[in-house]
């Protein structure tokens, strides 16, 4: 269960904050507008204001500014727009399906600009039905930008007096997932579940963790100014150190149930795991409540089970001895974990001395880079690209669904029908399918609510809570669950046009029956045009191995000695874990679409688990450089960790030309004769040894997945 969802947390996320900043900003609009003017004038003004909370996402604050005032620009030019053509009605449905199709092209711009083309259509839905003169045109738009802007300068106050506490929210969604995260790899250690289904969620996992560093980096390392924010860099730097420490403790599970399946070891190392989210998210609890943590689970009794295993297998002698290294190999690398979470804890305390942060570094590497050039929607005018392809989409289906609304026998709404279809048709059939689903259950079960609540409830003031309530939920749960959210949006405009028409007996029939018909052409238009997911997989197989083969240059160079700090290293890891998200997003949205539509399903899970697994070995290896660092032979080490990087790469350089070539595959290409095995005594040779051994192989088994997805999904 989201973190959001859980009632202990949810007053403390900013998914709550949003929804009370929203419902506080409207309903005080309204009712400041509604003292000095008409209801009809209050409407338009908090339509407005409504239109620009779309935009109101955590945000550094010249971002947040920026993204805001466009919505209240580009939207206000919409509906003076649709409201002067609306006399001519040949000339409004042509304009409405083109600013369908401009809107949808947004999308190109990215995540960020999909709240901006919600903003754009919803809007352009609510002004199709006003017949106005010019003058009243203006009039109306002129009230609209007035709300938009009064929202802005509103929502920017409270970001500005509440910016380090967004902060804060944030950096504890991260930790949050951090926690859901060690929970997956828990039960790699219960005998129960099965390792590749485990393998698989603990991959799908890593793009929610990704998604959500990202956003706590795009916050948190853009500006630090006083000794609250260097608080928050030194948890946010931490958990990152964290992350790979628990990367880094990937090991043979399999050999490990194998050797200990009689033992109570296994469960003392899945508690031990399980108490370490729990200590995590105690930190993410105190970071919300605006407190310093303390560390208060005690792993005493898990630890000592630990030793005593060990023991018992060296007792055994040469028949246990595979079992002890992997098991010792384990307690040492989760030591290092518990270390870690300690630290995590002491830097909620105060600031370090020495705050674990790159002084004078430039940050734009880790920082999410969003241009809003009118060279790259234009360069997405094509009939190949999946922007385009979505705007049409959204174009034709709109067109239907005014159409449909046009010869329905009964006072049809057709901006509910075309509102239903904005909201369902999303760029990717996955997407409109779960949005499909949300929108139908969330508004049946919204209009049922809202028809129990007007039979039974006769009180005004009663109503107006029920509507409050109704508008902080709306966007509360937009990104959690979009059910809810559907549910609160029916109830909110139901009980609104009820206020407002309380004789109109089939006022929740029939906004019923227009969604049902707007669900419906959406579904239908949904596989016209359609980008299938298999259709972008050779660029992003492509985009992985060449981020890869950047992560080893900076990964061994980082190992070998040959830099001062690990800030390349971070930079490619980042692009790494970001490109296996992208990749591993695709295949989740893949499996949602029409099994005629999926390719290499199998070969392409594979492919992001070893990729994952390459990442899981080069912390490894940093991870034993640093515990073995006494007598460590410098040159003999080096030369292996050369031979090892030159391997990998060829290998990755390999799969990168399979993919180029589509041929069939090639010879294994030559690699460096391997140094002579030093004569050193150190006591981290097997251990390095053996992991660059699982290294190369993991690498080995990505050139026959890769060859593999090519030639299922572009078959010569």
């Amino acid at each position: 269960m989201h973190y959001a969802l859980n009632l202990r947390t949810f007053i403390y996320s900013h998914y709550f904050y949003l929804g009370l900043r929203v419902a506080i900003g409207l309903v005080g609009l309204a009712l400041l507008v509604q003292e000095i003017s008409d209801s009809a004038t209050a409407m338009t003004v908090c339509i407005g204001a409504l239109c620009t909370t779309l935009m109101d996402m955590p945000s550094p604050l010249r971002h947040k500014f920026n993204e805001m005032l466009a919505s209240v620009l580009l939207c206000s030019a919409v509906t003076l727009l649709i409201s002067l053509c609306g006399p001519v009605q040949w000339l409004l449905m042509t304009v409405l399906v083109l600013v369908s199709f401009l809107a949808s092209m947004m999308v190109v711009y990215g995540k960020k600009s999909m709240p901006l083309q919600l903003a754009a259509l919803f809007i352009m839905t609510m002004s199709m039905e006003h017949q106005m003169t010019w003058r009243q045109s203006f009039h109306h738009a002129g009230l609209f930008m007035l709300g938009g802007l009064i929202y802005l300068a509103y929502a920017m106050a409270i970001a500005w007096v509440l910016r380090h506490r967004i902060k804060q929210q944030v950096l504890a969604e991260a930790l949050f997932e951090l926690a859901a995260y060690i929970d997956i790899k828990a039960d790699f250690y219960d005998t129960r579940f099965n390792l590749t289904e485990q393998f698989n969620k603990l991959v799908r996992h890593q793009s929610i963790l990704a998604d959500r560093q990202q956003a706590s980096r795009d916050l948190i390392l853009r500006s630090h100014k006083n000794s609250k924010d260097a608080i928050v860099v030194q948890v946010h730097v931490c958990m990152l150190d964290l992350y790979e420490l628990i990367l880094s403790t990937h090991t043979d599970y399999a050999l490990l149930r194998q050797h200990l399946a009689d033992s109570d070891v296994l469960k003392s190392l899945h508690d031990l795991a399980y108490k370490a989210a729990r200590d995590i998210e105690a930190v993410a609890y105190a970071v919300t409540r605006k407190r310093a943590s303390y560390a208060q689970i005690s792993y005493d009794k898990e630890w000592a089970d630990i030793e005593a295993e060990i023991a018992r297998l060296h007792a055994q002698g040469d028949a246990a001895q595979e079992a002890l290294a992997t098991l010792r190999a384990q307690r040492n690398k989760i030591r290092a974990i518990l270390k870690m979470i300690a630290e995590l804890h002491l830097a909620t305390q105060k600031v370090s001395a020495d705050v674990p942060f790159w002084s004078g570094a430039d940050m734009a590497p880790f920082l999410s880079q969003q241009k809003y050039e009118l060279k790259t929607l234009l360069a997405n005018l094509r009939l190949d690209s999946p922007v385009f392809r979505f705007a049409l989409r959204v174009s034709m289906a709109i067109s239907v669904g005014l159409l449909i609304g046009h010869w329905l026998p009964y006072a049809a709404h057709s901006y509910w029908i075309v509102l239903t279809i904005v909201i369902i048709l999303r760029p990717t059939f996955s997407m409109t399918r779960q949005r499909r689903a949300d929108r139908i259950i969330g508004t049946l079960i919204g209009c049922v609510v809202t028809a129990i609540v007007i039979r039974f409830v006769h009180s005004n003031i009663v109503l107006m809570a029920i509507l409050f309530l109704s508008i902080v939920a709306t966007p509360t749960f937009i990104y959690l669950r979009y059910r809810y959210t559907a549910i609160a949006v029916s109830l909110m405009i139901l009980l609104q046009m009820h206020l407002v028409a309380p004789s109109n007996p089939n006022l929740v029939s029939e906004r019923l029956i227009d969604t049902l018909i707007g669900a419906a052409v959406a579904s239908v238009f949904s596989f016209v045009l359609a980008n299938w997911e298999y259709q972008s997989l050779p660029r992003l197989v492509r985009q992985v191995l060449n981020v890869n083969l950047s992560y080893m240059q900076a990964s061994f160079a980082l190992l070998q000695g040959k830099c001062f700090d690990d800030f390349a290293y971070r930079i490619e890891r980042k692009r790494l874990m970001d490109s296996l998200a992208a990749l591993s997003s695709a295949l989740v949205r893949m499996l949602d679409e029409p099994a005629s539509k999926q390719r290499a399903v199998e070969d392409i899970n594979l492919f992001i688990v070893q990729n994952y697994l390459l990442v899981a070995h080069v912390a490894a290896l940093r991870s034993i450089l640093g515990r073995h660092a006494s007598q460590l032979p410098v040159a003999p080490v080096n030369a292996l960790l050369g031979h090892s990087h030159t391997q990998v790469c060829l290998t990755l350089s390999r799969a990168l030309e399979q993919l180029d070539d589509k041929a069939a595959i090639s010879a294994p290409l030559a690699a460096p004769a391997a140094p002579p095995v030093s004569g050193v005594a150190w006591s981290g040779w097997p251990l390095v040894k053996r992991r660059i051994r699982l290294l190369q192989a993991d690498a080995d088994k990505i050139v026959i997945h890769s060859a593999a997805i090519v030639h299922i999904v572009s078959p010569r």
